[in-house]
């Protein structure tokens, strides 16, 4: 079963944003997303749209991040993603009027909504400026700086 690494891969891309001094192109933000810049300018558009990142056309343009990287949780960029299921799991339709679907249905809806409930909290307390905290210990623990930090694909 493949998962969707949508949500993953945004804040890879904005993370990698926090660290630059300028504006990213669609190009360099899909280097580091392994995707295409077609892509990126899909994703960038509801996050643009909810007000986290700008775009300048034109020599020297790209996207910026517009927003305090401490304001913006984890929550936020999935709503602004247009909150994709958490879950890469469903129910069977097939018989929708045989008892035991509905029952099992049942049962998977409500630990999928309690499950979902957990996890949209959790993201709604994780901001941007912790995941950031988090590399910049990774990176010291390392014994590198930023002018030794070259993102590996």
């Amino acid at each position: 079963m493949k998962r969707d690494s949508k949500l993953s891969g945004v804040l890879h891309v904005l993370l990698h944003m926090a660290e630059q001094d300028g504006p990213a192109t669609s190009e360099s933000l899909a280097g580091a997303m392994q995707t295409n810049p077609v892509v990126v300018r899909r994703l960038m558009t509801g996050l643009r749209e909810a007000g986290f990142v700008a775009s300048a056309k034109g020599h020297g343009g790209g996207w910026v991040l517009s927003c305090p990287l401490h304001e913006v949780t984890l929550g936020d960029i999935h709503a602004a993603l247009g909150s994709p299921g958490l879950l890469a799991f469903g129910n069977r339709t097939e018989s929708p009027g045989c008892l035991v679907e509905q029952a099992v249905n049942a049962a998977l809806d409500h630990a999928c909504q309690e499950a979902e409930a957990l996890l949209l909290a959790r993201l709604g307390q994780v901001t941007l400026a912790d995941l950031s905290n988090d590399f910049h210990r990774r990176l010291k623990a390392t014994g590198h700086t930023m002018k030794d930090f070259h993102h590996a694909h």
